[in-house]
């Protein structure tokens, strides 16, 4: 195997192994899906360079195919993530609005983001 193959190889495992503690060391879920969101692509582009300098031509462009799905398409399930988490359990939203310096009041979060009791979204706003 080529050095250059396997320091990359190793690299990007060590990128995603990184992800896997921030899995686990993170209390919010925005945290942690922030910590798989930001490393898995980069591990995954790390390793698909070495591994497409040891297989070829061929291959680097399949997998070359696959880190462009990955690096367009991540994000956007990242996100969703993050809006349906938001949405669903009030527990994990911040106490302290960080910009404004300022304590949340649950009383002044806008209606449509808590529809009343028995009724569903009908869309999105």
């Amino acid at each position: 195997m080529n050095p250059v193959a396997a320091i990359l190889i190793l690299a990007g495992s060590a990128v995603a192994l990184l992800a896997g503690f921030g899995l686990v060391r993170f209390n919010s879920p925005y945290a942690r899906f922030h910590a798989a969101g930001k490393a898995a692509p980069i591990a995954f582009l790390i390793a698909a360079g070495g591994a497409s300098i040891e297989l070829g031509a061929n291959d680097a462009a399949r997998l070359l195919l696959a880190a462009a799905a990955l690096t367009l398409t991540l994000p956007v399930g990242i996100h969703l993530l993050f809006r349906a988490v938001h949405r669903t359990d009030p527990t994990t939203r911040p106490a302290v609005d960080e910009l404004a310096g300022q304590p949340i009041d649950p009383e002044t979060v806008p209606s449509s983001a808590h529809p009343p009791d028995g009724e569903e979204h009908l869309h999105d706003p």
